[in-house]
């Protein structure tokens, strides 16, 4: 008889729900891709319908429900932090706890109440879920645990020890003291949202020099040898109050938070550089420790600072693991997975089998648009769009010649990506070689800032031709440099900051960050064979085996999901190609006229743009 267990997160950020049969993974899919809100941390009835949609069951044969923290714990962890603050902390106190005492105290009767059943629910921990996540999808039979993140609902960060079908969580970082919550004081500090800019931030590290590390080292945080730190609260708001930097914080940086969408200056990217080098140190420094203490020599990662590719690929090149792997969705949308395998083989106690290359197939786990499907055209009918139905092989080919030509191609085709990075199913593809495609997909096509960079996809087996990488990185979240031989001289004098961006550093430089580094995606014909295919045509035609991959989105947009989502996207950016299934879509060709500049804008007001 079949046993599926529904995965769920929510109430924070980043909502999502995750189904599995027998432990294994029916689908997976976050809130914001239904709903169209970046980041939604709302009940995820959408994702949750879709997942039982995806099974081909209601929600009477689902078996067991799990949500993927304990709201008792964190709920006494705020308690307890007013209480060591009182008096202060009392606008903050009274602002939460209305919410807390009426719904998320009670949050077993409240998503009985979201579900409509009556029954119990199951709850684990937070950390617990993201080191499940992180273990039972790995490809590895024993490996070692670093959960990393904000806060739970005390643990900040673990290490433990996964074998078979267990975990062990042997040590924990406690709050206050949290490198994800220093790296989102620094996010906020440079006029960045947290949860979202931190991304921003990582990307603006490397036009500045790391000239604060010494500070934050020296007033701010206690940085032990095995990685876990201290914090000065004395220069932090976020136990006592709204915000996370205080006027001490403010003086020590030289003046007030940087206004959301101000000018960018050389000081907030001299502290995204120092902040980064500090993350990058606790980091390794945390790698050691847990290598030292397990003796494993592989290690899996969860949480969301297990995103900052910076910080990991410094520990994949420099720490003493040989293989490192990611979960794909390390934030808090992965935990409604991790949730769900940690009951089926910690509670029920199933046993578990090592997959291979891992059981995320390629994290192509969301909502499917099939190379045909009579719903979609109709849609795209009422769209009023003009399109080709190609073959694969025609399909490739096309897409292959337009990126060569220099034109911007939207895929949106295959099951749709579960966590942050689009990897080939809602992907917008550009040519590596181009000297302007990085600032065109940037502003003409994103329409975010232009320091942001742009990854690579490259064939997995071609991929040591141009990085100086230790492993694979099939998921987007590891930082390689740019091997020496692709690189070209750099005349920098006279130039700082965003200037930096006005010259080629290698032969791929639309994907060559200001610093040779590069957040690749390692494309291998197990997990992604339509994809391996498109760049297998691009080395033949060009020799090159790299092309940009962005995700499918405007700035302040979650990633697109439908082919609605596809074509109004496409419509409304300066994207040349579409391929929606196996339909070819080219701009000059459509009947109904793109947008202008000012239906843009009216069209981006939409979406909210931090």
């Amino acid at each position: 008889m079949t046993t599926r267990i529904l995965g769920i997160s929510a109430f924070y950020h980043d909502a999502a729900a995750a189904l599995i049969e027998d432990g294994a993974i029916v689908g997976a899919a976050q809130e914001e891709r239904f709903t169209r809100v970046k980041g939604d941390d709302s009940f995820p009835h959408h994702a949750i319908g879709w997942c039982l949609d995806r099974a081909g069951i209601d929600l009477d044969d689902v078996d067991y429900v799990v949500f993927y923290e304990q709201p008792v714990l964190k709920f006494e962890r705020l308690i307890q932090s007013y209480l060591t603050v009182v008096p202060r902390g009392l606008r903050s106190f009274l602002r939460a706890m209305p919410q807390w005492l009426t719904r998320k105290l009670w949050l077993e009767r409240e998503i009985a109440r979201e579900l409509g059943i009556d029954r119990r629910i199951w709850f684990t921990s937070h950390h617990l879920s993201h080191a499940a996540s992180a273990f039972f999808p790995s490809p590895y039979d024993q490996a070692a645990i670093l959960t990393v993140d904000g806060v739970g609902e005390w643990s900040t960060a673990t290490w433990g020890v996964g074998r078979g079908n267990r975990i062990e969580l042997c040590e924990e970082m406690r709050f206050p003291n949290s490198l994800g919550l220093l790296y989102s004081a620094f996010t906020s500090y440079c006029g960045f949202r947290i949860n979202s800019g931190e991304y921003k931030l990582m990307g603006l590290a490397p036009y500045g020099e790391p000239k604060y590390a010494r500070t934050i080292l020296d007033k701010l945080v206690r940085l032990g040898d095995d990685g876990t730190l201290v914090l000065n609260q004395r220069y932090f708001s976020y136990v006592t109050g709204l915000a996370m930097t205080n006027r001490r914080f403010h003086r020590l940086f030289g003046g007030p938070p940087r206004q959301p969408e101000g000018p960018i200056s050389q000081r907030e990217m001299d502290l995204a550089a120092s902040i980064q080098a500090v993350i990058n140190e606790a980091i390794l420094r945390m790698g050691r420790h847990i290598h030292a203490q397990t003796g494993l020599d592989r290690l899996v990662l969860a949480g969301g600072v297990a995103l900052n590719c910076v910080a990991v690929g410094r520990l994949s090149i420099e720490g003493p693991f040989p293989s490192i792997w990611t979960q794909p969705a390390a934030g808090d949308a992965g935990g409604a997975l991790g949730a769900a395998l940690w009951f089926w083989h910690e509670r029920l106690g199933q046993p578990r089998m090592a997959a291979s290359p891992d059981a995320m197939e390629g994290a192509f786990l969301g909502p499917e648009i099939l190379p045909a499907s009579d719903d979609d055209d109709a849609m795209l009918r009422r769209l009023g769009a003009v399109w080709e139905s190609l073959t694969d092989e025609e399909l490739q080919d096309r897409m292959v010649r337009a990126v060569a030509a220099g034109k911007v191609v939207a895929v949106a085709r295959g099951r749709m990506e579960f966590g942050p990075r689009a990897l080939g199913a809602r992907s917008i593809l550009g040519d590596a070689r181009s000297a302007t495609m990085q600032s065109h997909l940037n502003l003409k096509v994103k329409f975010r800032e232009s320091f942001r960079p742009l990854a690579p996809m490259v064939l997995a087996e071609d991929a040591p031709q141009y990085f100086a990488l230790r492993q694979e990185s099939p998921y987007m979240l590891l930082v390689y440099p740019v091997r020496d031989e692709r690189r070209r001289p750099v005349e920098t004098a006279g130039r700082f900051g965003i200037e930096l961006l006005q010259t080629s550093r290698s032969d791929i430089p639309a994907v060559t960050h200001v610093d040779w580094s590069a957040r690749l995606q390692t494309v291998d014909r197990a997990r992604n064979p339509f994809m391996h295919g498109v760049l297998e045509r691009f080395r033949d035609l060009t020799g090159c085996s790299v092309m940009i991959n962005t995700s499918f989105n405007v700035r302040g947009e979650p990633i697109v999901n439908t082919v609605e989502d596809a074509y109004r996207c496409f419509m409304a950016t300066e994207i040349d190609c579409l391929v929606v299934g196996n339909r070819f879509l080219q701009r000059d060709q459509q009947k109904n006229r793109p947008l202008n500049a000012h239906e843009r804008a009216r069209w981006l007001r939409r979406f909210e743009i931090d």
